[in-house]
């Protein structure tokens, strides 16, 4: 059970103000963050261009180094914070099972567990099912939660700092938050990337996954940081971090291990071009700056539509443009296939896979409105109740 500790009387704010640097452990779990947002690409794509060959690839102990990064850091805050009692620690802390830390701390500190428990059941798992099996199983699903426990913890430890800091050192933590925001961004979009392929966004299902809590992270950065572009920058970010994987992964050789093998590689697949998500946040960052005076659901029940609707118009024609022989070029990558792709797929073929129109599409995204009011919703007042924490 986690509580505050009453003995505490001073403010955390107190300790905080007296600093403009920021804390070597906030760095280190950003750096965990990143570790696994990159490693994750990198993996898939290792998978879309080798196979899978040995656990010990350089993607899986990126993905992994996260878990170790977060043990680092949330190790270091539990073991501070409960036995020396630090008193800057102890009076932004909260104690579970007779432990002291930042709740942050032991999010992630589990999360990192979790990860680093999944290896060797994931390396079992493929050497039993095959090398090469389907990205949903059971040692991957915990490492999955690993990782959004330590994204969530991280979230915590940043965002209760800036809100105990003031002057220098809370613009620094508002843009280590933005960053975070961006690596996040990142990660739930690559979660995403079965349903949001460049061959079915044509199709109300691409835009109901992303309505499914993209809203959601945009609002709560937006409310959490403080920060009237907070939506933008961390789409920026998002598209940055892809179209410089479409650029870097194919400088490097890779050779398919694993067959069948339908098509000719001899670089690494790079992930696709990122969604155009930098249009809607755009403007859900405009209805939000003019509607603070704004009931939460009123706002929601406006920058749910208004983000779905602008996705639509930006990513629709652009999909369509992917699809053509202008996009098979180094910058939009259209043209890469991995090595099990048949030349009679959809992918191959530059084809939409069962396109929608009419009232089936517009049926599939008037529900992409609801699910996209709802998360903005729900990431304001996550996003409000973020600006409370302390701890």
């Amino acid at each position: 059970m986690a509580t505050a500790n009453p003995a505490v009387t001073a403010s955390p704010a107190v300790y905080e103000s007296k600093k403009s640097n920021v804390p070597w452990y906030l760095w280190c779990a950003a750096l965990a963050v990143t570790s696994v947002t990159i490693g994750a690409h990198w993996d898939v794509s290792w998978h879309r261009s080798i196979g899978r060959d040995t656990f010990w690839t350089p993607a899986h102990l990126a993905i992994y180094a996260c878990g170790i990064l977060a043990g680092i850091c949330c190790g270091y805050l539990i073991l501070n914070t409960t036995f020396r009692r630090v008193p800057e620690l102890l009076a932004s802390s909260v104690s579970v099972f007779g432990f002291r830390a930042p709740l942050g701390a032991f999010l992630a500190a589990w999360g990192g567990v979790a990860m680093l428990a999944s290896a060797p059941f994931d390396n079992w798992w493929h050497n039993a099912y095959g090398l090469d099996v389907k990205i949903i199983s059971p040692p991957h699903t915990l490492l999955m939660l690993g990782i959004f426990a330590i994204d969530v913890g991280t979230f915590f430890l940043i965002a209760s700092a800036m809100n105990r800091a003031d002057g220098v050192l809370f613009k620094k933590l508002q843009w280590l938050l933005l960053y975070l925001g961006g690596l996040m961004m990142v990660l739930t979009m690559f979660f995403r990337m079965e349903y949001t392929w460049d061959i079915k966004l044509h199709t109300a299902a691409a835009y109901i996954s992303v309505a499914i809590g993209v809203p959601l992270y945009l609002a709560m950065f937006w409310e959490c940081s403080r920060h009237r572009w907070a939506a933008t920058y961390c789409t920026a970010f998002y598209t940055l971090v892809l179209i410089g994987l479409v650029l870097i992964l194919p400088l490097f050789p890779a050779e398919p291990k694993l067959g069948p093998v339908y098509q000719p590689v001899h670089q690494f697949i790079p992930p696709l071009f990122p969604l155009l998500l930098i249009v809607p946040a755009f403007f859900m960052d405009l209805i939000l700056q003019k509607t603070q005076a704004w009931k939460s659901w009123l706002i929601a029940l406006v920058a749910g539509p208004v983000f779905v609707l602008a996705l639509v118009g930006a990513e629709w024609p652009f999909a369509s443009f992917l699809m053509t022989s202008a996009a098979n070029n180094r910058f939009f990558g259209a043209g890469y296939l991995d090595y099990s792709t048949p030349s009679w797929s959809y992918a191959a073929r530059r084809v939409f896979l069962n396109p929608e129109h009419g009232l089936v599409l517009w049926k599939g995204l008037a529900f992409a409105m609801l699910y996209a009011a709802i998360s903005t919703w729900l990431g304001l007042a996550l996003g409000k109740w973020m600006r409370k924490v302390q701890r």
